[in-house]
């Protein structure tokens, strides 16, 4: 239940949820932290509004004497210009990350490639959407064989 969205949680787990409150478990309060970050990420819309939420969790999470969080409001506050930038231009990694999942996937494919040159090519093929290319003379269009 604690590693589920909230927003998927069944009437059960919400019940659950709601009897493990109420009693102040570490494991409560861990995840009424990630819950708190992870909303603001999701609901600010500008750096000043992203900087006063974080400066309010940053100071929630070293008073938590929950070690793990306390590292993580020391991680956010060393990067913290970068995460505010973040706000500002509203740009986001994921289509990068999108085609590294891409060249892990053709290396775990080919299970190696003898020169990191040809590891570049099968990147360039897979995320490089070359539409300039020839058609590969392999691919037919026809639905079947013929005898």
């Amino acid at each position: 239940m604690w590693l589920k969205d909230k927003h998927s949680w069944t009437k059960r787990q919400i019940h659950q949820h709601h009897e493990l409150s109420r009693m102040h478990l570490k494991t409560g309060r861990a995840f009424r932290l990630k819950e708190t970050l992870r909303d603001i990420f999701m609901t600010a819309t500008t750096r000043e509004e992203a900087e006063a939420q974080l400066s309010a969790w940053f100071r929630w999470a070293r008073r938590s004497k929950l070690s793990p969080f306390k590292k993580l409001a020391m991680t956010l506050k060393a990067h913290w210009e970068g995460i505010l930038n973040g706000f500002d231009s509203a740009l986001s990694n994921g289509s990068v990350e999108a085609i590294n999942g891409l060249v892990q996937a053709a290396k775990a494919r080919a299970r190696g490639y003898r020169k990191p040159r040809n590891l570049i090519l099968i990147a360039y093929l897979i995320a490089g959407n070359l539409s300039h290319l020839p058609a590969s003379p392999y691919t037919t269009t026809s639905g079947g064989c013929r005898a």
